[in-house]
């Protein structure tokens, strides 16, 4: 089933915005004062600066100008990532310049976003142009290479715009009063005091076992992915827009039921794709403003070196725009699920050499981002259909789960009007024969084919065939099988010019809703945009819609 339009990663175009993005952000000829201190790091030292893991020195050559530089020692471990904190204005304007040379450097500003070079031999200055919040008075600024890519230099950095106060360190006073307001047996609904801060507080970070369950920035938060009558303790904390995090809450002890919290299976999920690799990727935040979704799918991990999982096998894993995507969603409210794999691409299935290789790289992903869950989109002739490949997927994701009790596996596939084809069929039965306990098989009901398709009636055909396909596998009644059932359908024109109109999506999230399936998700966020005739493309839906209107209905999905 070819999917152009919907998986296939787009490493040139990436690129292509990106080095749009860098040449955009070239300030212009009225700059003011750099703010920065030591920025040619003239002192001789690291003065303002901090590197990770001690990986950063003062050297006399190469310089760009005067006689000192930094150099960033990347190892296989450590991309020398050397940040500095300045003081800023609220809604103010600044640009972050500096001179590099090595393979992939990276400049950027956190949570406002980067710019990188894949290779500068000489020196090369990158620039990057950002905004402060409304009430953000600090910035942290930073440089890194990428693993294993060797020393990185940079000279003469410049952050241009006014300067702020002095810059805040005062953390907010502790959350007080900590107390679960509902129980389930896979999730905890907590409430707190609110903190204050000579500042003001930005937003809560909510702990399981002392590990980064969810950030919030209200007063109450639900934490999912949790397991029948097990004990739990949890902890909040506050934090400003300088970085500054509180002590702890009080601490709340709570152990789930053996049962209660949904439908069999436990897992509701309305996440549609989100890809910063091409079609004007949208700010989340506003997609979340304007429609109400609070979690996205996000694409797509695939391989980089062997077995290393990436971002589109080129955006780094961590300090990239898809970090600071993360980073948005869960300031406000929400949260991700990143999908691995696609229709194409140097996917990690047959890159990793057995299922403990591909475990270890899902692991990184879920390391790194402290995830609730991972989809595996599973596809085309090197994974989906070659079952080696299926087989080595399975035994990591059954590894996965017996290393992160809680986790949520969703695997997305293709299916035909009546169901999962070959392929799928045998994916869920070595599902069951391995043991692998699978939370979610989702299904991409278009790409049929035939452009007069009625896509609700297909829909919901190839739902309902997958559906008796998992109860004839693992023995479950109708409800069970429904829980652990997903769609993701493509809003709009499909590859094959097939139309999912705002009256068929809104009739198959009602259906989702009645049958009580556990995800809805639609391919893309990119393209939730109208353009009536447009025909195929990558930025908008390809039909009359108002923006974010697929994103608004899937919203309104409750499993």
């Amino acid at each position: 089933m070819h999917a152009f339009n919907r998986r296939a990663t787009a490493v040139g175009a990436a690129a292509l915005l990106l080095a749009g993005a860098a040449v955009a952000a070239v300030p212009g000829s009225a700059s003011a004062a750099n703010i920065l201190t030591n920025p040619g790091f003239e002192s001789g030292t690291l003065s303002g600066w901090s590197c990770s893991g001690g990986t950063g020195s003062v050297v006399s050559t190469p310089v760009h100008g005067g006689s000192k530089a930094l150099a960033g020692a990347v190892t296989a471990g450590d991309t020398a990532r050397c940040a500095q904190t300045v003081a800023v204005q609220p809604s103010t304007t600044y640009t972050l310049s500096s001179w590099v040379r090595g393979n992939y450097v990276y400049l950027g500003v956190t949570g406002a976003g980067s710019t990188w070079t894949p290779s500068a031999s000489d020196w090369k200055q990158l620039s990057v142009t950002f905004t402060t919040g409304a009430a953000q008075t600090s910035a942290e600024v930073y440089l890194n290479g990428w693993f294993g890519q060797g020393t990185y230099y940079a000279d003469d950095v410049s952050l241009d715009g006014p300067g702020g106060g002095p810059v805040d360190t005062q953390p907010p006073t502790a959350p007080t009063g900590l107390v679960a307001t509902a129980t389930a047996a896979t999730q905890v609904s907590l409430s707190w005091g609110a903190s204050s801060d000579n500042v003001g507080v930005t937003g809560y970070d909510v702990y399981r076992n002392g590990t980064p369950a969810t950030t919030v920035t209200g007063t109450s938060a639900t934490v999912t992915g949790l397991t029948a009558s097990t004990a739990y303790t949890f902890t909040v904390k506050a934090h400003d827009a300088a970085g500054n995090v509180s002590a702890a809450s009080n601490s709340l002890a709570v152990t789930t039921p053996s049962t209660g919290g949904g439908t069999p299976g436990g897992f509701k999920q309305a996440a549609p794709y989100l890809y910063n690799g091409w079609g004007n990727p949208p700010s989340p935040t506003t997609v979340m403003n304007a429609s109400g979704i609070k979690w996205f799918t996000l694409a797509f991990v695939l391989a980089q070196n062997g077995c290393n999982p990436t971002w589109d096998s080129q955006r780094p894993l961590l300090n990239g725009v898809d970090q600071q995507t993360i980073n948005a969603v869960r300031a406000a409210g929400g949260d991700v699920v990143p999908s691995f794999g696609g229709w194409s691409g140097n996917k990690l299935g047959p890159a990793c050499a057995d299922a403990t290789a591909l475990a270890g790289a899902y692991q990184k992903v879920i390391d790194a981002y402290q995830l609730k869950a991972i989809d595996i989109d599973i596809e085309n002739t090197d994974e989906f259909e070659n079952y080696t490949v299926q087989d080595r997927i399975l035994g990591a994701l059954k590894i996965v789960k017996q290393k992160n009790p809680g986790i949520r596996t969703i695997v997305t596939f293709g299916t035909a009007t009546s169901g999962p084809t070959a392929p799928g069929n045998r994916l869920i039965e070595q599902s069951k024969a391995l043991g692998v306990d699978i939370d979610v098989f989702t299904i991409m009901p278009f790409d049929f084919g035939n452009a007069s398709t009625d896509m609700y009636a297909a829909t919901v055909s190839a739902a309902n065939g997958l559906k008796n396909k998992l109860k004839s596998v693992y023995g479950w009644d109708d409800a069970t099988a429904y829980s652990h059932l997903g769609i993701s359908g493509m809003n709009g024109l499909s590859d094959n010019n097939e139309t999912t109109s705002i009256a068929n999506w809104t009739a198959i999230r009602d259906w989702s809703n009645t049958n009580h399936i556990a995800r809805l998700a639609f391919w893309s966020v990119n393209r939730d945009r109208g353009c009536p005739g447009g025909g195929l493309q990558e930025t908008c839906s390809g039909i009359a819609q108002s923006d974010w209107q697929f994103s608004t209905i899937t919203a309104g999905f409750t499993g």
